[in-house]
């Protein structure tokens, strides 16, 4: 309830966010103890106008999981917004200091759970790095299209929860129901669909199926037709381009500035792109443009990731054009995990699986090697950096991760705007809050 007048409160000074957050907090905890707590959810201001502040979140849908936004409004105007970054605390970067460099592998799919592999891939050409070995060409290849197909995965889920959050359900419904097209095809290659711990030091689990390529060239056709169904739906629908056109503008240096990376910075006219920068796993070999927008609204990310879907599935298409035969693991068992066949069917195998898996005597780089590893995740610029003692788990594990610094941005793009835009803002951000995790 507003103060009244007469308490001498008209004058006083109106409390930051932060403030307000506090307050509310100790009323939380007041309340549990069976106090009854002063109202801190409005207050007046010098005019007498009240403020209202309110919670944004966490919850599903609009934020996503568990974002947390503090909202100071006047009206359905924020005057003034901050952040909380979430409560998973399932402390990633400790486990990968009390994990064996292949254990890992299976918590990195736990940040971003959308792109998986993006992950998995990232965090094994980080350890490759510090070891100093290179996988073979059809391992590099499998692991460019298993990636490119994520990407693919991600970005449109983007876009339909984009839709969904703005009113357009059914553009959710047509990007889930062709994201089960790649989920197929991932399950087909490692048994899982959502986290799929797929890479190995080294190498891959396994390698593809005989009918993978029967599956990849079955989505090939049959994927691009969404995008022209999608972008007949939502460019022709005024509610969402009025929803999303020069709302949530990140200018080129602020995306410079804030170190935002990925389809965001893109959509903002900051040209940079890991795999074409810093190629890896032999991106420098294929034929892809890096699409730019320049008016880094809302809906320049809506643009952007469809974009990209388009040259991700001709990298596909020039991947499996020219992808060679031969093995998917290094051949040095010592670091990598030789196959499960030669492990049921060769001595020497099953010895060094053993060795690297229940003795802990397998990849132990030098002691003081230290290693910055960055690939191009869906989200943005995914880097590791780990620094080794000599033991077979890691002295430090730090993960950039792109989410956390995207998102650090949001409440500045949304002061001043409307309620609703909030919503349409973090949609286009596409903020992962396994990312966050800190």
């Amino acid at each position: 309830m507003t103060p009244s007048p007469d308490k001498g409160t008209r004058d006083a000074p109106v409390p930051s966010a932060r403030t307000l957050r506090t307050e509310l907090e100790k009323g939380l905890r007041a309340h549990r103890s069976g106090a009854r707590p002063a109202s801190v959810m409005e207050m007046s201001d010098s005019d007498g106008d009240g403020r209202l502040v309110m919670n944004f979140g966490p919850q599903h849908p609009a934020t996503h999981g568990t974002l947390r936004s503090i909202f100071t409004l006047e009206g359905e105007t924020i005057v003034e917004a901050d952040v909380e970054i979430g409560f998973l605390h399932t402390g990633f970067e400790k486990l990968g200091e009390n994990m064996t460099y292949q254990q890992w592998v299976t918590v990195s799919d736990r940040m971003n759970y959308l792109s998986a592999l993006n992950n998995n891939v990232g965090y094994s050409v980080a350890v490759e790095d510090l070891l100093g070995i290179e996988v073979p060409p059809r391992c590099k290849s499998l692991r460019v299209i298993m990636c490119e197909l994520s990407r693919i995965a991600d970005h449109i889920l983007c876009v339909g929860l984009q839709g969904m959050d703005l009113g357009a359900f059914s553009i959710m419904l047509w990007a889930f129901e062709k994201r089960e097209l790649i989920y197929d095809i991932i399950e087909a290659v490692c048994g899982a669909r959502l986290t799929t711990s797929w890479t190995r030091v080294g190498g891959i689990m396994r390698d593809v199926p005989e009918f993978f390529p029967d599956l990849v060239y079955s989505f090939l056709d049959e994927f691009p037709p969404l995008l022209t169904e999608i972008h007949t739906m939502l460019l022709n629908n005024r509610i969402f381009v009025d929803r999303v056109k020069d709302i949530g503008i990140v200018s080129e240096d602020q995306a410079r500035s804030w170190g935002i990376s990925g389809p965001i910075a893109r959509a903002s006219g900051l040209d940079v792109d890991v795999r074409r920068d810093h190629p890896y796993l032999g991106y420098e070999n294929y034929d892809f443009k890096v699409p730019v927008q320049t008016e880094g609204d809302s809906f320049a990310r809506y643009m952007q990731r469809m974009e990209e879907i388009e040259q991700s599935l001709e990298i596909i298409r020039q991947a499996m054009a020219t992808l060679p035969s031969g093995p998917v693991v290094h051949d040095d068992f010592k670091t990598s995990l030789p196959t499960k066949d030669a492990v049921h069917n060769d001595m020497e195998s099953l010895i060094h699986h053993f060795k690297l898996v229940m003795l802990g005597h397998g990849i132990k780089p030098e002691p003081g090697a230290c290693i910055y590893s960055a690939t191009e995740a869906p989200c943005g610029e995914l880097g590791f950096f780990i620094a080794s003692d000599g033991s077979d788990t890691a002295y430090r594990l730090r993960v950039r991760p792109p989410s956390l610094y995207n998102y650090a941005i949001y409440p500045r793009l949304v002061e001043g705007g409307m309620l609703s835009d909030a919503v349409a803002v973090l949609s286009s951000f596409h903020v992962i809050a396994g990312e966050l995790d800190r």
